[in-house]
């Protein structure tokens, strides 16, 4: 049997993409800026996550996790915002990873470190499971954040130019700004980690950083609370 050397084709369908999403995830948000630096345009269905509209049979189907963010495009369904990211480099040319295999593996490991590191233990559905209490969920959100960015501010003296690795936007930049806006909504003293901050600042007044953000989203709504 002979194997084809030939990359495989992307049928573009002619619907618009769809992102489910809530505005103030984190995985989310990290996703709304790929799109942009891919330029990819998307129509967003808003998941509430602060009313429970991730339970509903609707969006249980689209992902049966029951996370944001998914999306469906060119006729495929994706979950896990790094999933996502991956497809979105590959389909737009890779603009969002190296080809350096090195520099790929660093993109890639600042990035998890964010992901399954840091994100997943200070996400709302643990904090409810965790406590009843909000000091208690905002002091276990910022033990485990400030746990992780020693780890990562050390790192990044190593990877960093202007950007997490070297001085391009990677999918590591799309996933540290929003870690970086939790871990203020949570009070990690950021004093302790300048190259984080000095990578933030560099990056959170691009155009496509700018679009994503929370406070530009259609389903944005003022929430003064820590826990969600």
């Amino acid at each position: 049997m002979s194997l084809s050397t030939e990359k495989p084709s992307i049928s573009l369908h002619p619907e618009k993409p769809v992102l489910y999403s809530f505005f103030r995830s984190s995985c989310a948000w990290r996703v709304r800026i790929a799109l942009q630096i891919a330029g990819i345009e998307v129509e967003q269905i808003a998941v509430n996550l602060a009313e429970n509209g991730q339970n509903s049979t609707e969006f249980g189907n689209t992902n049966p996790l029951r996370q944001v963010p998914a999306l469906v495009i060119h006729g495929v369904r994706i979950s896990q915002s790094m999933a996502i990211m991956e497809y979105l480099n590959d389909i737009s040319g890779g603009k969002l990873m190296p080809v350096d295999p090195k520099l790929k593996a660093q993109v890639r490991m600042i990035s998890e470190i964010i992901n399954a590191g840091i994100q997943p233990i200070q996400n709302s559905s643990v904090l409810l499971k965790y406590s009843s209490s909000l000091e208690e969920r905002a002091a276990w959100a910022k033990h485990w954040i400030s746990k992780g960015f020693n780890a990562l501010e050390k790192l990044l003296s190593e990877t960093a130019g202007q950007m997490c690795v070297g001085d391009s936007v990677t999918i590591a930049d799309c996933c540290l700004v929003p870690q970086v806006s939790n871990a203020v909504r949570f009070e990690v003293d950021m004093s302790l980690y300048p190259n984080i901050c000095r990578i933030n600042n560099n990056l959170v007044n691009r155009p496509e950083f700018k679009a994503s953000t929370p406070e530009n989203q259609p389903d944005f709504v003022e929430i003064t609370t820590v826990m969600k």
